[in-house]
């Protein structure tokens, strides 16, 4: 496994066990209204939103060029945030190494 492998997976574990234990504590509306309590909460949250929306269109350009149906992974975004995003970047460098004749970008 390489650097980049194990980089991902001890981000997507160490923020989903985060994120895990948030939800746990305050619910999926809990993280939405802390994101709405001030005007410096809510400029953060339309910040992850933007780079999400960012990361999405870069996403499906990625999956479309690698034969992926991009939608699935759009829906996870909307629903669990980054934690998509990781997953489906894990998702791509293992592809990427399990075919060794797929140029990569």
């Amino acid at each position: 496994m390489n650097i980049k492998k194990t980089a991902l997976w001890v981000i997507f574990i160490s923020f989903s066990v985060f994120s895990s234990w948030v939800m746990w504590n305050v619910g999926y509306a809990g993280i939405w209204q802390a994101g709405m309590e001030s005007s410096g909460s809510f400029q953060i949250l339309l910040d992850l939103v933007i780079c999400c929306l960012i990361i999405c269109s870069w996403m499906n350009a990625d999956a479309r060029s690698r034969d992926i149906n991009p939608y699935p992974w759009f829906v996870a975004v909307v629903s669990t945030g980054s934690i998509a995003i990781l997953v489906y970047l894990i998702v791509r460098e293992h592809n990427k190494s399990t075919t060794p004749n797929l140029q990569t970008n």
